[in-house]
């Protein structure tokens, strides 16, 4: 009887017990609960479009894609290498003698509507300006008047051009850079912007110099710069990049984007040092900000665009070396998650590179490299999303 007695006491505390952990398991799982829905983050949302854009006409094949711009009509305008890094496998229409009927660079200079359709194609050396070695930003300033960076290995000038490719100025001269302290040419520029408020430009000068600078438009004139943190810039030899050592005094190089926000603040990628590092447009330093320190190489900080609402509540930055489009809120740089991950599918990238958004909120992208295309993210609204989550792959919707 007391050996009975003692196995149900038993039997009963195990029960207790069991209810006990059962009760806070429950308690956990609530709390986990109750930790994931705060740590979720509402973000823009987007969909890659499979058949944006149309094929180029004539077999008509993009380099490497090294520049995005929307204008006011929503025609997303692109700048691409060409001929100089395509494959002969690639070009073969166009070498000398031809190898195949398939295929050939496309001009340099392409610009296409909503539609996907190819409405501009032009490029290439003519009377009265330098055509670039190799090419680098495109920007379609408020006065509909495009502009392209010079990023060959003597490039030390920017171009303008009407939206039919007619010649309007060149500021800078090839083969003529003295160092990111020149007053009149440039060293290898990567992206340009021209502020509509106040007429000025701002040019991320780049792939030699170290700087940001200042133009008038109309004339070409260089009219200030700065260097990281508004210091004057220098051409010093520079350490190796150390996520864990102290962030460098000055740019290294490439500066590779420049964006201006509708407040004034002034948005400037130094790639390699996986930060963006933000001034008044008078080249007084505000902040900075590092994603993925640990990112060594070509870095994590590649380009910048906003997102369309008055505020502009949302930074798109790419990261070719990552291969992501980050998702940033602006007035505190943190970022809220990203989509996109390598490969050579819709939706994935190699080298993704240069961004625009249009009027709907549609983000393009282009990738160098191999990756050598332009890709369009349908805007498909806000979304609530795990903080800090990779969105892979943003595959349309199937309908229900």
């Amino acid at each position: 009887m007391i050996k009975q007695v003692k196995q149900r006491n038993l039997m009963t505390g195990l029960a207790i017990a069991a209810g006990v952990a059962g009760i806070a398991g429950g308690v956990a799982l609530l709390q986990n609960a109750a930790t994931a829905q705060t740590a979720m983050v509402e973000v823009p949302m987007f969909e890659v479009d499979p058949f944006w854009p149309k094929p180029i006409p004539g077999e008509g094949l993009l380099g490497m894609t090294i520049g995005a711009s929307v204008d006011a009509q929503d025609n997303v305008w692109v700048v691409h290498r060409g001929s100089s890094t395509l494959n002969n496998n690639e070009k073969g229409a166009e070498l000398n003698p031809p190898i195949a009927d398939c295929c050939r660079s496309a001009a340099p200079v392409l610009a296409f509507n909503q539609a996907g359709d190819m409405v501009r194609s032009w490029g290439g050396p003519g009377q009265g300006y330098e055509w670039p070695e190799g090419m680098h930003g495109i920007h379609i300033d408020y006065k509909g008047n495009v502009w392209l960076g010079g990023n060959g290995a003597k490039d030390s000038h920017i171009l303008k051009f009407t939206q039919d490719g007619k010649f309007l100025l060149q500021s800078g001269h090839q083969g003529k850079n003295a160092g990111s302290n020149d007053p009149e040419n440039f060293g290898r520029v990567a992206q340009i912007y021209i502020d509509p408020k106040t007429n000025e430009g701002f040019v991320a000068d780049g792939y030699r110099n170290r700087r940001l600078a200042v133009i008038d438009p109309d004339t070409g004139k260089i009219k200030r710069w700065w260097g990281a943190y508004g210091n004057k810039p220098n051409d010093d030899q520079q350490p190796p990049y150390d996520p864990n050592a102290t962030a460098l005094q000055q740019f290294r190089s490439p500066v590779h984007c420049v964006a201006l926000a509708n407040d004034g603040l002034l948005y400037v990628c130094d790639r390699a040092g996986d930060r963006v590092q933000i001034f008044h447009t008078d080249g007084t330093f505000v902040k900075e900000a590092f994603f993925n320190k640990n990112t060594r190489g070509p870095g994590s900080t590649w380009e910048i665009a906003f997102s369309t609402d008055p505020q502009q509540r949302f930074i798109y930055l790419t990261d070719g070396t990552n291969e992501r489009v980050r998702i940033l809120q602006r007035d505190t740089m943190t970022e809220l998650a990203s989509f996109g991950r390598g490969g050579r599918q819709p939706g994935e990238f190699y080298g993704v590179h240069s961004i625009a958004v249009d009027s709907k909120g549609n983000i393009y992208t282009t990738e160098t490299f191999e990756g050598k295309r332009i890709q369009r993210f349908n805007y498909k609204g806000m979304g609530m999303v795990p903080k800090g989550s990779n969105q892979g792959v943003v595959w349309p919707r199937q309908p229900a």
